[in-house]
């Protein structure tokens, strides 16, 4: 194939999948956007994780609420469990890799958390667990999924927020998460602002 032609079959699949996102997500992406905005306004903090790419995903959104995204503000609480090396070898060689998130999430989570578990696939079974713990502790959990869900998505309850990706392609998923994150800190950057106006800075 042309390398030309292969480069725009790549962004035009990107372009799909992210209309796909427009036409089915938009109420879903709000809900959830909201939900984060409402806990960070009430004191609260939010833990992201997952692996590979969802890792650095996580450690993306992180960094965007502990920083800045767009507009000055405040600085908000957010922590990606996936980035402490010493704390994930030191909890995945003394009790299994499944338990490197959850067992962070028993110590850090607070009832009105909110738990980000990013994962592709649906299927990672440290996202499961991280889940579960999250679930003990009275956190909100918000997944982020595609490939409608893995075995996850059997598992989350009514309260809990589901954002699946309508793909089943790793890349083009991923490509969609960063905008659905993008777009939750457009939703939590709007809301700060209009609840403080006179604070706002360009």
């Amino acid at each position: 194939m042309n390398l030309t032609n292969l480069i725009k079959e790549q962004i035009n699949a990107s372009i799909n999948t992210k209309l796909a996102v427009l036409e089915m997500l938009p109420d879903t992406i709000a809900n959830s956007g909201q939900i984060l905005s409402n806990a960070l306004q009430q004191g609260n903090k939010i833990l992201c994780c997952g692996n590979g790419g969802s890792a650095s995903d996580a450690q993306h959104f992180s960094a965007e609420l502990l920083g800045r995204y767009v507009n000055e503000r405040p600085s908000f609480p957010a922590i990606a469990l996936n980035t402490d090396t010493s704390t994930l070898t030191a909890i995945g060689n003394d009790y299994g890799y499944t338990e490197v998130f959850a067992r962070q999430i028993r110590a850090l989570g607070q009832p009105g958390d909110v738990l980000v578990a990013i994962t592709t696939s649906g299927n990672s079974a440290n996202i499961i667990a991280a889940i579960d713990a999250a679930r003990e502790r009275g956190m909100q959990i918000i997944a982020l999924t595609g490939k409608e869900g893995g075995k996850l998505a059997a598992l989350l309850q009514p309260t809990d927020m589901h954002v699946c990706v309508p793909d089943n392609t790793t890349s083009r998923i991923q490509e969609a998460h960063i905008l659905v994150l993008h777009c939750w800190c457009e939703i939590i950057d709007h809301i700060y602002i209009s609840n403080n106006p006179s604070m706002f800075k360009k």
